[in-house]
C-alpha cells in the first residue's frame, strides 16, 4: 500500500524542468550541521527532499567526496534516521523577481514572510551570475544623497559606490542604515537583515520605515536563528533583487546588515564539510566569496542603472584588524567607522571622521568641497590629538593658535556631525552647513 508521504514525495519529484532524473539516495550519517548521503550524485547547489519520521525537509548539496554527498538542511533538523530517503527536487530554477517585490518582506529563498500572499513574479533570476566586465561599467562621478550630513559633507558617497559601516555591537549600525533608508534619493531600497536579532526585522519595518518608504523597499530577512545556509542565501538574494532593479535602469540603494554574518555562515558551512580553517578559524572559501558578493554591486552599463551599497561589518571587540574587517576594507570603496567612545558620550551618529574615508569622494565633488572637508578634518583631528591636555587643564590658552582654533571650533564641528535619528538632511543643506563652518575656520 502506498503511503501518503510516498505519494507526496513522488508528486514533488515530478517538478523536473532540467535533464535526467537522478536516482534517490539515502542518508548514511548526520554530523553537526551536515547530512551525508549516498546514491544521489547531484551538483553543488541542487535542492533535495529528505524523508524524516515527521515529514520531509528541504536540503541543499554543499559538497561531495568520493561517493558521499554532503547536504545542508535549510531548516531545523528533526526526525532524521539512518537510511532516510533523499530525493532530488528539481524545481524551476532561479529567484522570483519583479516589481511586485516592492513593499514586501521575503526570506532567504525569496518566499514571502509578510502574509500578503505570493510574490507577483515577472521573471526568475539566477542567484549567481558571471562577473560583469569592468570595462562596461559606468564610472562613479555623481554624488549620492544619503540624508546623513556627516556622510554627505565629509565622506561623500558616489552613485554606484560600495561602502562599509565598521563598528562593534550596539554602536548604532542598524540605526544608521535606517537613517539612510529614509533619506536616500534612490528609486528602490533593498535591505538584507542577515544574521541579526529577529526582533530587529519588525522594528526596522514598522518603526524605522514609514508607509511611503515601505512602498519602495524590499526587505530580505534571515535572522540569527535560521540555518547558516539561509543566512548565506539571504545576502545573495538581496543582491540578486538589487541587480534585477538595476538592470531595469533604476537607482538602487542596497543595505546589507551584516557582511560579517555572511562570512560566519560560510565559515559554518565550510568547516562542517571538512574545509580546513586558515585565518583565525575562517576557511579560504570565506575570503573568496566576499569579493564575489561585493563586486556584484556598483554601476551597470550605459543602459542599466546603479547599485550603491552599504555593508555593515561587525568588528569583534572593536578590533578593526579582525580578519573579516581587514578583508572587507580591501575590497570596498571606502569605510565609515562608528566609534564606541562617541556613542557612549551620546554623540549620534557616532561617526569617527578621522578613521572614515570615501575613496571616490575626489571624483564626485568639487575641489572647493574637498578643501572645506579637509580643513574641518584637520581642525577636528588637532582637537582630538590634544584632548587629554585640554581636559586636564594642562594646555595654556595662547600657546598654539591651531589648538586655540580647535577648542573654539569643537562645539560647531560636533553640531555639524550630529543628527537626530529621524532627521533627514539633504545633500545641498549638508554642504551649506559645511561651508558656513569652514568659513569660520578660515577656509572658503
Amino acid at each position: 500500500m502506498t503511503s501518503p508521504w510516498h505519494t507526496h514525495f513522488e508528486s514533488l519529484s515530478k517538478q523536473v524542468t532540467s535533464p535526467p532524473v537522478v536516482a534517490a539516495g539515502k542518508l548514511v550519517r548526520g554530523i553537526g550541521l551536515t547530512l551525508e548521503a549516498v546514491g544521489c550524485q547531484l551538483p553543488v547547489g541542487s535542492q533535495c527532499l529528505v524523508q524524516t519520521i515527521e515529514g520531509e525537509i528541504e536540503a541543499e548539496v554543499v559538497g561531495f567526496g568520493d561517493d558521499i554527498t554532503y547536504l545542508m538542511p535549510t531548516e531545523a533538523v528533526r526526525g532524521i534516521v539512518p537510511g532516510s530517503r533523499v530525493m532530488p527536487l528539481n524545481r524551476q530554477s532561479g529567484l522570483p523577481v519583479g516589481m511586485g517585490l516592492l513593499g514586501r518582506v521575503v526570506d532567504g529563498n525569496g518566499q514571502p514572510l509578510d502574509g500578503l500572499g505570493e510574490i507577483n513574479a515577472e521573471a526568475r533570476a539566477p542567484t549567481t551570475r558571471p562577473p560583469m566586465n569592468p570595462l562596461i561599467r559606468r564610472p562613479i562621478n555623481t554624488p549620492m544623497d544619503v540624508g546623513v550630513r556627516a556622510i554627505n559633507a565629509l565622506n561623500t558617497v558616489g552613485v554606484g559606490q560600495r561602502m562599509g559601516l565598521f563598528a562593534g555591537s550596539g554602536v548604532g549600525k542598524s540605526v544608521l542604515l535606517g537613517m539612510m533608508t529614509r533619506g536616500c534619493e534612490a528609486d528602490v531600497v533593498v535591505v538584507g537583515l542577515v544574521g541579526e536579532r529577529g526582533r530587529e526585522v519588525k522594528e526596522f519595518i514598522h518603526e524605522i520605515l514609514t508607509e511611503e518608504e515601505r512602498q519602495r523597499a524590499v526587505v530580505v530577512a534571515a535572522p540569527a536563528d535560521t540555518s547558516p545556509l539561509m543566512r548565506l542565501k539571504g545576502c545573495e538574494t538581496a543582491v540578486t533583487i538589487a541587480e534585477y532593479f538595476r538592470d531595469k535602469g533604476m537607482k538602487v540603494l542596497l543595505l546589507i546588515d551584516s557582511l560579517t554574518r555572511y562570512a560566519m555562515a560560510q565559515r559554518e558551512i565550510a568547516l562542517a564539510v571538512g574545509e580546513p580553517p586558515a585565518t583565525k578559524g575562517y576557511p579560504p572559501s570565506v575570503f573568496a566569496r566576499l569579493p564575489a558578493l561585493v563586486e556584484r554591486a556598483g554601476n551597470g552599463s550605459e543602459r542599466q542603472g546603479s547599485i550603491t551599497a552599504f555593508y555593515t561589518v561587525l568588528t569583534e571587540g572593536d578590533d578593526l584588524q579582525d580578519p573579516i574587517a581587514d578583508a572587507a576594507r580591501a575590497i570596498l570603496d571606502g569605510h565609515v567607522v562608528l566609534s564606541r567612545t562617541l556613542a557612549d558620550s551620546g554623540h549620534y551618529p557616532a561617526i569617527d571622521i578621522e578613521a572614515s574615508i570615501s575613496r571616490v569622494m575626489p571624483m564626485v565633488v568639487s575641489e572647493e568641497h574637498q578643501l572645506m572637508a579637509r580643513r574641518i578634518r584637520q581642525v577636528y583631528s588637532n582637537y582630538k590629538q590634544n584632548q587629554d591636555l585640554i581636559s586636564i587643564g594642562a594646555y595654556a590658552k595662547g600657546s598654539d593658535p591651531r589648538i586655540d582654533l580647535a577648542i573654539r571650533a569643537e562645539p560647531a564641528i560636533n553640531a555639524l556631525l550630529q543628527q537626530g535619528m529621524k532627521q533627514v538632511i539633504p545633500y545641498d543643506e549638508s554642504l551649506e552647513g559645511m561651508a558656513a563652518l569652514a568659513k569660520g575656520l578660515g577656509q572658503g
